[in-house]
This record gives structure tokens, C-alpha cells and sequence, in this order.
């Protein structure tokens, strides 16, 4: 097992983040955060709610990139207007992206500058807001710099644990990210939970655009064998994820 990548264990880090969620729909946004949707479907949390992306639950995770069309039984029918439903009741956990996060968990993705005359325009505050608001929400970075972990964030799109007074089911979980994972003190601030192999704490420091804590850290998990053959016969046999993380041995 000494030809493990990076991007494997930053898929079963995905993975864990969905660990016994229970019947939920899992809402991953990234290459990565989808293997490990998958990968937690048929290892951790057999009743993990997964679609094609498009609007079919699927009893069967497809590989990557694969719809309904691909083949696969078809378990349910969920038109765009059904998940509001979902995100209101709770029965969703969401793993998104963030182009911006401050040391208390506050995302953006909605615009680099001042909003009035933003430097550059993103996909907008999307489902950030209503995410954070209802049910457990995770985040997936694939490039760990001072860009993205800023000390604050130039628009708030997903709620941070200092901004959540009020908000009854606000919860942020892990971000993930290509040099570790990380968890929240009970402060509510960043800490370092894992260092991915051969990762070191001052190398997370570094690009941190904060103090962040890194007392305690352990090392993140490798891929269990039946993991590994499932990443890559099942989930993910075209490899997409070494595109999303470049191999790191």
C-alpha cells in the first residue's frame, strides 16, 4: 500500500465526514467530496441518499461523471423544487467548496473585493445561506493557501460559528483539505484535527492566513485495501481525482 496518493486520503478523509450520517441526502460539490460520498455509500453509511447529480436517487452509487442514463436502479424522482424541502427539514448534509474561510468557519464564494465593485465575480451566495442554517455542512478545499484562509472573509455566504447565534441547527463539521483536516475548538475557531502524510504542522501554518491551532494533531488515516480498490475499480476508475489533487506519493 506504499502507492497510495494524496488524493486517496483526502477522498477517505470525504468520506469520513459522512461516517454514519444516517438517512440523509448527501450534497457534495468537487471530485473529491463526490468519491467520498460514494465511497462512505458503500463502505460506512449504507443509507447515505445519493443522486446522479441531476434528479434521480440512485440505489447504486454510479462512477463519476455517470447519470442515470449510464444504467443503474433508479430508487426516486427529485425535481430542483423537492430539495428546498430536504434542506428545510434537516435531511441533508453538504460538503461544499469555499473560496474564502475565516478562522471561525464564515465562507465565501461569492465575490473576491469590495462587494460593490468586486476585483472578481464567482458563482454567487448560491445555497450557502440556507445550508448552514438547517443542517451539518462540511467544506472541501483542494488548494490549502493564505488566499482561501483569510482573516476575513470579504462576503459571509455560508454562516461561521461566530455569526450563528440563533441559527438552532448550525453546524459546521470538517474541512478538508490537500494538507489536513480540520475540525473546531469549542471556541468555535479552526484547529488542525489530522496532517495528511507527510504533511507538517508548520507547513499548514504557513499557508494559513491566521494562528491557527495546530496542538494535538494526528495523522490523517490511509485507505483501507477494500477502500483503495473501490476508489479505483468502482468509484473512480478514470482517475479523475488525481486532476483535483495532483499525485503526492
Amino acid at each position: 500500500m506504499t502507492d497510495i496518493t494524496r488524493a486517496e486520503v483526502c477522498a477517505v478523509a470525504c468520506a469520513d465526514a459522512w461516517r454514519g450520517a444516517g438517512e440523509v441526502l448527501a450534497h457534495a460539490v468537487g471530485v473529491l467530496p463526490a468519491i467520498g460520498a460514494r465511497l462512505a455509500r458503500l463502505t460506512t453509511s449504507p443509507d447515505l441518499v445519493l443522486t446522479d447529480g441531476e434528479a434521480y436517487f440512485m440505489s447504486e452509487p454510479p462512477p463519476l461523471g455517470g447519470t442515470a442514463a449510464d444504467g443503474g436502479v433508479v430508487e426516486g424522482w427529485v425535481p430542483y423544487r423537492r430539495v428546498f424541502d430536504i434542506v428545510a427539514g434537516g435531511r441533508r448534509q453538504s460538503m461544499m467548496g469555499a473560496s474564502q474561510l475565516d478562522r471561525y468557519g464564515n465562507q465565501n464564494i461569492s465575490l473576491i473585493g469590495d462587494w460593490r465593485r468586486p476585483a472578481r465575480q464567482l458563482i454567487g451566495v448560491r445555497g450557502a445561506p440556507g445550508n448552514t442554517a438547517n443542517h451539518r455542512t462540511d467544506y472541501w478545499v483542494a488548494r490549502h493557501t493564505p488566499k482561501v484562509f483569510v482573516e476575513r472573509v470579504d462576503v459571509v455566504c455560508g454562516v461561521g460559528n461566530d455569526r450563528a447565534q440563533g441559527l438552532r441547527f448550525h453546524h459546521l463539521g470538517v474541512v478538508i483539505t490537500n494538507l489536513a483536516v480540520l475540525g473546531y475548538r469549542d471556541d468555535g475557531r479552526l484547529r488542525v484535527r489530522s496532517l495528511h502524510p507527510g504533511v507538517t504542522a508548520q507547513e499548514v501554518q504557513e499557508n494559513t492566513g491566521f494562528e491557527i491551532d495546530t496542538a494535538g494533531a494526528t495523522e490523517t488515516r490511509l485507505p483501507g485495501a477494500t477502500e483503495l480498490r473501490l476508489i479505483r475499480e468502482v468509484v473512480d476508475p478514470r482517475g479523475l481525482r488525481d486532476r483535483e489533487v495532483p499525485v503526492t506519493r
